[in-house]
């Protein structure tokens, strides 16, 4: 195969170029993509535990009201003439020890992108902060405004992909926690569960 003449040597160079421009752009447009993505399912996610945290809240106002429940049929009890000798008694559950249990918050881990500062591309806000290999990023060819384009473009997915990673690092926090809270509903629904079945019991000697 003969050499490439000059002209082709710059018509190749002119083709790469092109296409790793294009290339570049379609890599930003996809961390831009993955970044919105990232947004919303930290919003789902913080929704989320908000209903949980409802959720357990309401769970401790019904362990109070057993707990009032209790202290009701005890006197109850009393007046009735029972004995009231510790069998007797509605015992207290496990839940009484939970209560006590104060639940250690996690460690807050370091929230690099809610701490970050943002900026707004195309509507978006994204860390203006966040640490990242500078460049440059390409080896330069044609030494063009095309060029000048990559480089930028690939500043972007780099800092977009830093963000990313410490997204998914935030994200793994809130889910570990949400994990924590469901555990904790569901050992006091069993608990409360337990509570209503030995008031019920009690009740019955009233009747």
């Amino acid at each position: 195969m003969a050499d490439l003449s000059v002209e082709e040597m710059k018509i190749k160079a002119n083709d790469v170029t092109n296409e790793s421009l294009e290339s570049t752009r379609r890599m930003l447009q996809m961390t831009e993509e993955s970044l919105n993505v990232g947004v919303k399912t930290m919003t789902m996610l913080e929704e989320q535990g908000e209903t949980l945290m409802n959720v357990e809240r309401e769970m401790d106002q019904i362990k109070q009201d057993m707990k009032q429940a209790r202290k009701n049929l005890n006197e109850l009890s009393k007046c009735c003439g029972l004995c009231l000798c510790p069998c007797n008694r509605l015992k207290s559950t496990e839940s009484d020890w939970r209560k006590k249990q104060v639940r250690e918050p996690k460690e807050s881990k370091q929230k690099v992108v809610s701490s970050q500062p943002t900026a707004v591309r195309n509507g978006q806000a994204v860390s203006a902060g966040s640490v990242a290999p500078t460049g440059p990023y390409i080896k330069r060819i044609t030494n063009d405004d095309r060029e000048d384009k990559m480089e930028e473009n690939l500043s972007h997915v780099v800092n977009h992909v830093e963000i990313l990673k410490n997204m998914a690092l935030e994200l793994s926090n809130k889910i570990e926690d949400q994990i924590q809270i469901i555990d904790h509903v569901n050992n006091e629904i069993t608990t409360i569960t337990s509570d209503v079945a030995a008031a019920e019991k009690q009740a019955r000697k009233h009747r």
